[in-house]
């Protein structure tokens, strides 16, 4: 089992980190979330990623390629909507000008860049004509 740092470990590393900044400015500002959401956010945004990574490790790479792009593309929509579509407590535009605020408003476009670039390493990995990333 190879414990390498290959470019689907990287982009969960990232949107991981990303992700725990995000969640720490959603619990001090505070900014509610209900329980739907946080098991939305617990499975999807959160759980699955580790599971893409798991599956690397385990040379199951197009199991795993299919994982993070299922994840990532429902952490897009799903952050999408809440801080920059449906105007709430969550929006993107309703964060106090705080320096915290401004975390958030600044993890939720990081987010939406992590995410996008795991759904482009995702559909690049499996793709067919490309090599299985190590």
């Amino acid at each position: 089992m190879s414990h390498q740092t290959t470019p689907i470990t990287r982009v969960v590393i990232a949107h991981t980190l990303i992700s725990a900044l995000h969640g720490l400015a959603h619990l001090l500002i505070p900014v509610p979330i209900s329980v739907l959401q946080a098991l939305f956010i617990a499975g999807v945004i959160s759980a699955l990623p580790i599971v893409a990574v798991v599956l690397v490790w385990r040379q199951q790479v197009k199991w795993a390629s299919t994982v993070l792009l299922v994840s990532m593309a429902g952490s897009l929509l799903f952050g999408l909507y809440n801080h920059f579509v449906v105007i709430s407590p969550d929006h993107f535009s309703q964060m106090p000008p705080t320096s915290l605020g401004v975390l958030f408003q600044v993890t939720a476009i990081l987010l939406a860049v992590s995410e996008g670039i795991g759904i482009g390493v995702s559909v690049w990995a499996l793709n067919p004509r490309q090599p299985l990333i190590p």
